[in-house]
């Protein structure tokens, strides 16, 4: 099972993800989010990130051109768009684009086929909130996702406890992590983290 560690902000905690087995980081560009950190801080914790350890850079209703500026300057392999970007924005990238869809209702599963793009996030809704609320969504939402035959990348509320049983019910292609793995917002726990990506590696 493949594991994206988001929500990273400084080199330690990179390391100790992909010390773990991350398959992925995430950093987080969205300067209202807890965890924002600037694309000059990545660009610095990049170089410590192997080069089979994917870089994902989150955004949210940024200009494309701002969006590719960052993703050139990190190296990121892919872009999470978080925001109300459309599909057309979407095919603006030459990296590979995660779409998130915060899960707000089964009638959201509407939007997903309209989006030309390499993989959907599916997450937790929350008024106000992108990203990191902590919350669980109804996971057969997810698993009527999969009618799509694009990749499925699970998040919204994980954790070590929750994650195997996740796994075993929607079988997607990827878990997400920030909140669920953390000290408090922006610093990861380790202990947490370690148990999250071992739960998953054992299913």
């Amino acid at each position: 099972m493949r594991v994206k560690i988001c929500g990273i902000t400084n080199r330690e905690d990179a390391e100790k993800a992909v010390e773990y087995g991350a398959d992925a980081i995430g950093f987080i560009f969205y300067p209202l989010s807890p965890r924002f950190i600037t694309p000059q801080e990545a660009v610095i914790i990049a170089q410590y990130i192997p080069v089979f350890v994917y870089k994902v850079g989150v955004f949210v209703d940024r200009p494309v051109e701002e969006v590719t500026q960052v993703a050139g300057e990190i190296g990121l392999n892919s872009v999470q768009l978080h925001g109300n970007e459309s599909p057309n924005y979407c095919l603006q990238f030459y990296q590979p684009v995660i779409k998130a869809f915060n899960m707000k209702n089964e009638s959201v599963l509407q939007e997903l086929p309209k989006y030309e793009i390499s993989a959907y996030l599916l997450d937790a809704y929350s008024s106000g909130r992108i990203g990191g609320t902590g919350k669980v969504f109804d996971w057969d939402w997810a698993i009527k996702a999969k009618v799509n035959n694009k990749p499925i990348i699970l998040s919204g509320g994980l954790t070590p406890e929750n994650v195997g049983e996740a796994i075993r019910t929607v079988r997607p292609y990827a878990i997400d992590v920030s909140s669920g793995v953390e000290d408090y917002p922006g610093k990861k726990d380790y202990h947490k983290m370690k148990d999250f990506i071992q739960a998953c590696k054992k299913i």
